[in-house]
């Protein structure tokens, strides 16, 4: 079956930055066949009438912990330690495998509804995580955490070797929706020892590593004092970076780490209102640009910034960065396009994906612009990064397929998804629950 798109805005996001008015989009199979105007319509096409609405590339979330829906509004006004002392680790410790599932495809539901078409997910019990993104459809970059101190504070009390097991199973599956990578939460809770063996697993299984990188200056005074090393030159000497890496955070970085970052070919995963939220400091987007470090935009978990909505990242992006630079120029909205769709599926395995154009994978949105906050509809881009509600996201293509109609989910069955997360998050918070480690930055 095929998709024609008719009479819609198109946002390329190519290398001459087309905004092409009243176009048609044709896919066909996964892939993008052709745009123009008046195309011939198949036979046996899903017509989509694009007047008033503006298609462009879908959202790659590069960092999210999904099933912390479960965790959302749980651990408020807290600072970082005490926010994971105190109730996550703490909550997680009550935690089933198929709680996970349903805060899983609650994240799912929440994502495809704000025009999210790919994640990379950073948890546990992934084979849940896995089963959710092949039911909705989506994309994923998957890493099963693991913290290397012993299977008692291990969620799940799973090994290495299990989540290597996961891999295996995992990647590549959902006609190559899934791919997977290995999950050490950081370099400030993980053994080096644990490190090396990651990294050695990584090589073996020919896949990346995803984790948490220099999220404080603590972390980095503590890391020269164990080792000797900034927590990037750690890893890097560790070998982690040998391997495809999503670098989640890195907030406290020198010119020394950024130049392994960039040499290393590191994606750093940017998330603004996590940041902010916790009160952690900003990582220094402009530096980490400027010293060519390939830089993806990402939500982290609900727990932490309360929801999973890209579009408000790319605004806070904007906004921070230009008000903190003192320049309203920076950060043009198509190069902040960019970091939430090209820079994400590049992150994640997906390379071909954040471009519309013939021969591109069909992972795709469509805005409705007919509210009234999008009026007078001057600049189009501008109105996706600054302007733009989730409730505008009225269809979402994935590999072809389209996941949400009119506004209507397709492949989850969301009103339940709805009642289980809910009562399995009451049911999570309300068990006996007790500390399984302790951060220690």
């Amino acid at each position: 079956m095929s998709i024609l798109i008719q009479h819609t805005t198109a946002i390329t996001l190519d290398a001459e930055d087309r905004v092409l008015e009243d176009v048609d989009i044709l896919i066909e199979g996964k892939t993008i066949s052709a745009l123009g105007t008046a195309l011939p319509r198949p036979a046996d096409a899903e017509i989509i009438d694009g007047r008033e609405r503006v298609a462009l590339p879908g959202f790659f979330n590069a960092h999210t912990h999904a099933a912390m829906t479960l965790e959302r509004g749980w651990a408020e006004d807290l600072p970082f330690d005490r926010w994971l002392n105190e109730k996550i680790w703490v909550a997680e410790s009550a935690m089933e495998a198929e709680d996970v599932y349903w805060g899983a495809a609650l994240a799912c539901c929440e994502m495809l509804r704000s025009g999210t078409v790919a994640f990379a997910d950073h948890y546990f019990w992934m084979d849940n995580v896995a089963r959710a993104v092949e039911e909705a459809g989506m994309k994923a970059n998957l890493a099963w955490c693991q913290f290397g101190l012993g299977l008692e504070q291990e969620v799940g009390g799973v090994s290495l070797d299990e989540t290597i097991a996961f891999v295996r199973r995992w990647h590549g599956a959902a006609e190559g929706r899934i791919r997977c990578v290995l999950g050490p939460h950081s370099p400030y809770m993980c053994p080096p020892d644990f490190l090396r063996r990651v990294a050695d697993a990584a090589a073996a299984l020919d896949v990346g590593v995803h984790l948490h990188v220099a999220e404080s200056d603590e972390q980095v005074a503590n890391s020269l004092t164990a080792h000797g090393k900034t927590p990037v030159a750690h890893l890097a000497a560790l070998g982690l970076f040998d391997r495809p890496t999503i670098a989640a955070h890195c907030i406290a970085v020198n010119d020394a780490d950024i130049a392994i970052l960039a040499e290393k070919g590191v994606h750093v995963a940017h998330t603004p209102k996590t940041y902010l939220k916790l009160a952690m400091g900003m990582a220094s987007l402009p530096r980490l640009l400027t010293g060519g470090v390939s830089v993806a935009l990402g939500t982290d978990g609900p727990a932490s910034n309360s929801d999973l909505n890209m579009l408000e990242v790319l605004r806070l992006t904007g906004l921070y960065h230009k008000n903190a630079l003192r320049r309203p120029e920076a950060f043009p909205r198509t190069q902040i396009l960019r970091l939430a769709t090209q820079a994400g599926a590049e992150a994640m395995g997906f390379s071909g994906s954040g471009v519309l154009a013939p021969g591109r994978p069909a992972d795709l949105i469509l805005l409705d612009t007919q509210s009234p906050h999008w009026f007078p509809r001057h600049d189009l881009a501008a109105g996706v990064v600054y302007t733009s509600h989730p409730s505008d996201v009225s269809h979402v293509i994935v590999d072809g397929r389209l996941l949400l109609r009119d506004g209507e989910l397709l492949t989850l069955d969301e009103e339940r998804i709805r009642y289980e997360a809910e009562r399995r998050a009451f049911r999570m918070v309300g068990a006996p629950m007790r500390p399984m480690r302790r951060y220690r930055g």
